[in-house]
């Protein structure tokens, strides 16, 4: 659906995301790095652990469906053509510090008078004004500063951050797409293109939800709750994430109605298997108000149903909750997510080949679209792999003017 735009992506691993999506969606995203490589190509975990720069799985994965090319552009020849560049593009996207590009002259203001239509969008720690925009951040710090770090993780222990990719840098790539796109149709409509400011803080607060509106309204601060649920109008707090034999599966006891589509059939499951007591048994679960259950209610509740989970698999539980309109859900380790069903009954697996790497699988397309498919059409480029397609055939350098800007280091 984007296959007419140009976007070159000059950005770090604050930004790859934002252009794998654009990738994604079919513009031709154009990676432009320094001829030595971007420093992120010696990020692990390697390809069948060895280290190199065309063996990042973390560079693979965020660079898939880009073109690239090296340049330096803090050389005058470099900025050059970066401008030319510039001219045939829609879309840059970067994430240096602010004022970086204006000091080399490309900063919006310079490249606009290239190329008035274009769209620069800038992801950074946290915008290019206010007092903290030349501080540096990493994924730690900005999830912290977003305030997500603290609701996660033991009431009893310091907050936690989320393992895996750098969350931060998914949620401003994410965000940063959503408003190149905005820009784009504003771009369609009047001719004119725009400076798209990303502050990766301001992405991430919007995801702390309802924390804001609790202290708002109610002056409630919402803390750090584990793997249980506080809010639910009682005074105690509710498990969801219970242990059974082989991991964990979720489920939240609800009052009311919705707690009765719940919490009446999980008890004559337990009862088939002779393991419900009778106080839970007796219950009138229609008139179950959590707003007026303690602690220790709670804690008579949660025990049998513990110890219940523990004589099942998540297959077992899953399979009976289906069977019985439970809201249970196995908690998937990363392993399960090859192997599960849905996922490859939608083809969302991908296999990609690498020059001398062989094939590695790839999570798919985030959406199906009928008239204009979301997939993966190459792999991560190498260092340089497409100069000689862009720089010669498609700008037309000379040959030796492209020999010479090699040797000089420019590209």
């Amino acid at each position: 659906m984007l296959e007419r735009y140009r976007c070159l992506d000059l950005c770090d691993e604050k930004g790859f995301f934002a252009g794998k999506l654009l990738g994604d969606m079919g513009a031709d995203v154009i990676k432009v790095e320094r001829p030595s490589g971007d420093p992120s190509r010696m990020r692990g975990p390697f390809y069948r652990k060895k280290a190199h720069p065309e063996r990042s799985l973390y560079w693979l994965a965020f660079n898939v469906n880009k073109r690239g090319i090296s340049l330096n552009i803090e050389m005058p020849e470099g900025q050059d053509i970066f401008r030319r560049l510039v001219s045939t593009s829609d879309i840059v996207i970067e994430s240096f510090p602010p004022g970086y590009l204006d000091q080399l002259g490309l900063g919006y203001n310079n490249l606009k008078q290239v190329n008035p239509k274009l769209i620069l969008t800038s992801i950074t720690p946290f915008g290019q004004n206010g007092p903290y925009k030349d501080y540096k951040a990493s994924d730690l710090v900005l999830m912290s500063m977003g305030g997500i770090t603290w609701l996660i993780g033991d009431p009893d222990r310091p907050p936690v951050i989320v393992g895996g990719p750098p969350q931060a840098f998914l949620f401003a790539g994410t965000y940063a797409v959503i408003a190149t796109l905005t820009a784009l149709y504003y771009q369609e409509t009047s001719g004119e293109g725009q400076h798209v400011d990303v502050s990766i803080q301001q992405c991430l607060v919007p995801v702390t939800l309802n924390t804001i509106p609790h202290w708002t309204l109610n002056a409630n601060l919402v803390k750090r709750t584990g793997n249980r649920r506080a809010g639910l109008t009682s005074g105690a707090t509710q498990r969801q994430t219970w242990q059974c034999e082989d991991g964990y599966v979720t489920l939240t006891i609800y009052g009311g109605a919705r707690g009765v589509k719940t919490n009446r059939p999980l008890v004559q499951w337990m009862e088939e298997e002779r393991m419900a007591p009778d106080y839970l048994k007796e219950e009138d679960w229609a008139s179950f108000d959590l707003a007026k259950v303690t602690a220790e209610d709670w804690e008579a509740i949660e025990k049998p149903v513990a110890e219940f989970f523990l004589k099942h698999t998540r297959a077992e539980l899953f399979a009976g909750a289906l069977q019985r309109g439970l809201m249970l859900f196995p908690v998937y380790e990363l392993k399960d997510l090859l192997s599960d069903t849905q996922l490859k009954a939608r083809e969302f697996w991908v296999n990609v080949k690498h020059p001398g790497l062989g094939s590695i699988t790839y999570p798919g397309a985030f959406a199906k679209c009928s008239g204009a498919p979301v997939k993966i059409q190459r792999p991560a480029p190498a260092i340089g792999e497409h100069n000689s397609e862009i720089y010669r055939d498609e700008m037309g350098i000379p040959e030796e003017r492209f020999l010479s800007l090699r040797q000089s280091n420019v590209i």
